[in-house]
């Protein structure tokens, strides 16, 4: 594997740590996903708490998908910030280090974007480089 090859497998594996955890966690405890979906959206909060976990358990590791989950990863991070937005809203009488929680999801959601439109850019194949073969 040429050494940009691995450098870009490196740049992906970061971004997709963060979403592939939250992913998890949406699975394994989604009550307070639940608690922070806009009620303006239409079905359950259970069925868009699953929806998003499982984007964010999208592959931006796999080198076959990983621009494209990547992409769906920063896409992703866009449409949930109202969610954030309504958390911190929601949680604004809460003790100050719930409060601090609430808050500190926003600033967050840019470096996450960033990194993950990174390695998007960075899974790109060069002009005759194939990512399937050896």
């Amino acid at each position: 594997m040429a050494a940009a090859d691995r450098t870009a497998d490196r740049s992906a594996l970061t971004p997709a740590r963060m979403p592939g955890g939250m992913g998890a966690l949406h699975f394994l405890a989604p009550g307070p996903f639940d608690a922070i979906v806009p009620r303006a959206l239409p079905g359950t909060a259970r069925t868009w708490t699953y929806v998003s976990g499982a984007a964010e358990l999208a592959a931006v590791a796999l080198p076959r998908t990983r621009r494209a989950g990547a992409l769906a990863a920063a896409g992703l991070f866009a449409a949930v910030f109202p969610a954030n937005i309504k958390m911190v809203r929601d949680w604004r009488h809460r003790p100050a280090p719930l409060k601090a929680v609430a808050y500190g999801r926003l600033p967050l959601q840019l470096p996450m974007k960033v990194r993950t439109l990174h390695a998007a850019r960075a899974a790109r194949p060069a002009a005759g480089r194939r990512h399937d073969r050896p």
